[in-house]
């Protein structure tokens, strides 16, 4: 099932819903399909596959509105696929009654990525403490298990409101 391919603004959730569970709680409810998910992993072509606490593994496959003006998948791609199984993992280690956003992150293409291959993202915390998050993220190729990128994250762990 794919949580973002019917997401409308009203079916996002609201800061009171996302503040009412754990980060954890809070991503499995996404990946059933029972809170929306970004609107822009439906736009990219990808989904969630796989919830744990630390980990989160999407699955991708890029179509033609991918590519760049020379043909090949846009880096851009890749870099949304990774910030979001990376940051999405970093999520599952957030409390009841915080929120996280991404400080920056890092990618690293090792190999171009064919057009329409489907490839599989995951995201795996390294620490997760009481204001940062660090991840690592591998993409995949789903029938061959080559890696096509790599990348890093450090998102911000905080209570919204609180500046």
């Amino acid at each position: 099932m794919n949580a973002f391919a019917a997401a409308s603004p009203d079916q996002l959730a609201t800061l009171a819903q996302l503040t009412s569970m754990s980060g954890l709680e809070f991503m499995q409810a996404v990946a059933r399909g029972e809170i929306a998910g970004a609107p822009i992993a439906g736009t990219l072509n990808i989904d969630i596959d796989l919830v744990e606490d630390g980990r989160v593994l999407f699955r991708g496959t890029p179509e033609f509105g991918a590519l760049n003006p020379m043909g090949t998948v846009h880096g851009g791609w890749y870099g949304t696929l990774l910030d979001s199984c990376m940051a999405c993992a970093v999520m599952t280690k957030v409390p009841q009654g915080q929120i996280y956003t991404t400080l920056e992150y890092k990618v690293n293409i090792v190999r171009p990525l064919p057009l329409g291959m489907t490839v599989l993202a995951e995201g795996r915390v390294q620490h997760a403490g009481r204001s940062t998050g660090i991840a690592m993220g591998e993409l995949r190729g789903e029938q061959d298990g080559r890696i096509y990128a790599t990348g890093s994250t450090t998102c911000i762990i905080m209570t919204p409101g609180k500046g």
